[in-house]
């Protein structure tokens, strides 16, 4: 796996033929992902009548993917700078597939727990090394905007997710729901096979546990990937969070809407995926310091405006927090293995950890959501997801003044 590309070049070029086999392949492989990780969430008021289980213990078939997941990456990451990236994505998707179907013939609550458990654990592998690896494999001038479409890639995969779990749900049972999910991640898992290149850029880091000592240290001693960690966890909190309770508000009063239609406001991830690949365009031509606090604002007003009991409003304020958000993760998922890479820090080990605080934030904060809106209602949840974005919009504020490390886009 090590390199035998030409020394003089530096990753596939927008426009070339390489760069867009690459782009092909991650998209798919951040669809295949996020339907799969978020493939319940659509279902949680039928698994509610399903198994008896509470609105707060529904959502537990989310958080616990995206804790076995976050826990993973953090051998996942180190893994991939000893054995490859591409390896390792291959690996994730065939075994979250196989998991995923095992996952709709679940017989009982405890089961569907264990088996979306051990599905997070699967899928780690491709969010552990996705961001490496196109920093790896792409012109350094398009690291912005290749992390954007990627990042768009996953929320194209939420939404798709969602929508087909719902709606299939809705018809024939949670089951099938589950069941139509992971066939959109066996088809994506195809593309990715046939797509994906393979490594040119890819060097093997050193093996043993000392040097895995020594990259993790070097990973949590900048202050500002530490920061851009932190950002991960609470903008991801805040979007889960209100994502695993707004199903229950849109199905009951006074909305009162079906399964089915109450999953279609998740197109709105479309938004997301344009919000994250403008996002990207602009940090590579303003720099990321200029664009991560203002995604932040976005995504504040967005929750803000949810807050009203009047439909329009609601979808124009999801809107907003989903552009907001995806801006946010786009770019601080882009910012966080060139920062690395920039400081001398594993780009894997570095990605690992941001991802690592990421999905612990949409785990723990996701299930906070879920007592909010028991104990409160709709304005806990706002509540909630408003703290946590207004911090993240402050740690992207003294980012603005962490000195820079590299040229281009900062």
């Amino acid at each position: 796996m090590t390199s035998r590309a030409d020394p003089t070049s530096s990753g596939h070029l927008p426009g070339s033929a390489g760069y867009r086999r690459v782009v092909g392949a991650l998209v798919a492989s951040g669809v295949a992902t996020f339907a799969m990780i978020y493939s319940t969430q659509a279902l949680l008021p039928e698994l509610v009548d399903e198994f008896g289980v509470s609105s707060a213990q529904s959502t537990l078939s989310v958080s616990l993917t995206t804790i076995g997941l976050g826990v993973t990456l953090l051998v996942a990451g180190p893994w991939s700078d000893v054995v490859g990236r591409t390896r390792l994505i291959h690996l994730s998707l065939a075994a979250s597939t196989v998991v995923g179907v095992a996952c709709a013939f679940a017989p009982s609550w405890p089961a569907l727990l264990g088996l979306r458990l051990l599905q997070g654990i699967a899928l780690a592998g491709l969010p552990a090394v996705a961001t490496a690896y196109l920093r790896e494999e792409t012109h350094p001038s398009s690291h912005g905007r290749v992390a954007g479409l990627y990042i768009g890639g996953t929320a194209l995969g939420g939404m798709a997710g969602r929508l087909v779990a719902g709606s299939v749900g809705e018809a024939a049972g949670w089951r099938w729901g589950l069941g139509a999910n992971t066939a959109v991640g066996l088809v994506c898992a195809l593309v990715v096979l046939a797509l994906l290149p393979r490594s040119q850029h890819f060097s093997a880091a050193p093996t043993g546990a000392a040097a895995l000592v020594r990259m993790a240290r070097r990973a949590l001693s900048d202050p500002a990937l530490l920061a851009l960690y932190a950002i991960g966890g609470c903008s991801s909190g805040a979007f889960v969070a209100v994502l695993n309770t707004l199903g229950f508000r849109l199905t009951g009063p006074p909305f009162d809407l079906g399964l089915g239609i109450a999953s279609l406001v998740f197109l709105s991830y479309s938004l997301g995926s344009l919000g994250s690949a403008l996002s990207g365009r602009l940090a590579d031509h303003y720099g990321r310091r200029a664009v991560l606090p203002l995604a932040c604002a976005v995504a504040v007003a967005g929750v803000l405006l949810t807050l009203p009991a009047y439909l329009p409003l609601v979808l124009v304020g999801l809107g907003l927090l989903t552009i907001g958000f995806f801006a946010v993760h786009g770019v601080a998922s882009g910012w966080v293995p060139a920062r690395a890479h920039a400081g001398g820090v594993s780009s894997g080990q570095a990605a690992s950890l941001y991802l690592f605080a990421y999905y612990l934030g949409s785990s723990v904060f996701g299930s906070l959501g879920g007592a909010a809106w028991t104990g409160a209602g709709w304005p806990g949840v706002v509540t909630l997801s408003t703290v946590l974005l207004l911090a993240a919009a402050l740690l992207a504020q003294r980012l603005r003044r962490t000195p820079t490390l590299l040229t281009g886009p900062r």
